[in-house]
């Protein structure tokens, strides 16, 4: 058991939120029990999460994709309403964090996939979310995908350009695919992220690098699963990720 207040203090802290300018407030979002013995972890507070929360009697949800985004409208209606509504009236906790859950250097999303992928972190300093690093040694481009989509369950979708053969590898979980000249810029053969834009065809294909578009939420599981696990340890509170498919 951790008090709510003691729990958002330490991760808060953890993951460094003031370094990152976000785009939706991190930490604590709705507030309920002052007390956490169970915490439900998922990628996207979504109606299914909550529902799976309140069905596994969990005081806290803790979770990547939260509310609030600044593009978004203000008013409480409609699916916001519902999903807030229930919050309160179970007296769940959600707690999110999105960039700080994205660039943590041990359970942050890009950590735990070079890991998954077995990388060796060459990152420069000072780059920001994504990350470049370097197979133990050359393989065909073939085999590597067929490894990320193994590892993620799922089939990216590959937008060729690059080598025959590939080592360097760049990536950024999420909707990172923008970041795609920074990959360029370190000589990488691949970039992965997770969505893709119409313009990303033309910008491998022209810039000699292979992309795979492997899916946002395959790309933004790991993080959140490990910090949960994390939190489960340190503070003795039952933690249970629950994986809502998403094909995007």
């Amino acid at each position: 058991m951790v008090l709510t207040k003691d729990l958002v203090a330490y991760l808060d802290e953890l993951l460094d939120v003031g370094r990152y300018k976000d785009y939706a407030p991190n930490g604590l979002q709705v507030e309920g029990k002052t007390e956490i013995r169970k915490m439900v972890t998922g990628v996207t507070a979504s109606q299914a999460l909550i529902e799976a929360a309140i069905e596994l009697d969990a005081d806290a949800i803790l979770v990547h994709h939260g509310y609030f985004w600044k593009s978004e409208p203000a008013g409480i209606v409609g699916f916001k309403q519902k999903r807030i509504k229930a919050l309160l009236e179970h007296d769940i906790n959600l707690i999110a964090y999105h960039l700080p859950l994205d660039g943590h250097d041990v359970y942050g999303n890009n950590a735990q996939l070079g890991k998954l992928w077995q990388l060796q972190d060459i990152t420069p300093e000072m780059s920001g979310l994504v990350r470049l690093g370097e197979l133990h040694e050359e393989m065909p481009v073939e085999r590597f995908i067929e490894g990320v989509n193994e590892s993620l369950q799922r089939e990216a979708l590959h937008l060729p350009g690059g080598p025959d053969m590939v080592q360097k590898i760049a990536w950024c979980s999420g909707g990172a695919q923008n970041y795609i000249d920074q990959a360029v810029e370190w000589g990488a053969d691949v970039y992965i992220s997770g969505e893709v834009s119409e313009q990303t065809t033309h910008l491998a294909a022209e810039c000699g690098i292979h992309y795979l578009a492997a899916g946002h939420h395959a790309t933004e599981r790991l993080g959140v699963k490990s910090l949960g696990e994390h939190v489960s340890k340190y503070f003795d509170v039952e933690c249970q990720f629950v994986d809502i498919s998403n094909p995007v």
